[in-house]
C-alpha cells in the first residue's frame, strides 16, 4: 500500500522558516518524481514545487522561488520542503504527491500526472 505521510507543518509567525517532510512508503520511491501541491481556505489547489526522481533537478512556482527548497532523500525514502520568508497568504494544507509513471520528470506541473497524494499537513502564517 503505497502511503505518503507529511508532517513538519504548525504556526509560524511572517517572515519565519518550517521545513515540511513526507514520509513515503510501499513503493520504489527513488523511481518517482514527487510534487509539493498547496491549498489555502477557499482556493484552489496550487502547485508549488516539483523533484525529478533522482532528486537532482527541482522547479518552483514563481511566487516561491528563492525561498523554498524541495529535496528528495532517496536512501530514507523522505521528501522535503524547505520553507522561508513565509507570509500569511500562504497559510495552505501543504500535500506532497508522487508521478504516476517512474523515472518520468517534466519541468512543468501536470496534475494528471500525479499517481497518489498525502494526507497534507496545515501550514498557519500568523502574528
Amino acid at each position: 500500500e503505497v502511503q505518503l505521510v507529511e508532517s513538519g507543518g504548525g504556526l509560524v509567525q511572517p517572515g519565519g522558516s518550517l521545513r515540511l517532510s513526507c514520509a513515503a512508503s510501499g513503493f520504489p520511491f527513488r523511481l518517482y518524481s514527487m510534487s509539493w501541491v498547496r491549498q489555502a481556505p477557499g482556493k484552489e489547489l496550487e502547485w508549488v514545487s516539483s523533484i525529478n526522481f533522482s532528486g537532482r533537478a527541482a522547479v518552483y512556482a514563481d511566487s516561491v522561488q528563492g525561498r523554498f527548497t524541495t529535496s528528495k532523500h532517496n536512501a530514507n525514502n523522505t521528501l522535503y520542503l524547505h520553507m522561508s520568508s513565509l507570509q500569511p497568504e500562504e497559510t495552505a494544507i501543504y500535500y506532497c504527491a508522487t508521478d504516476r509513471i517512474a523515472f518520468r520528470w517534466k519541468d512543468t506541473y501536470d496534475p494528471s500526472d500525479v499517481g497518489y497524494w498525502g494526507q497534507g499537513t496545515q501550514v498557519t502564517v500568523s502574528s
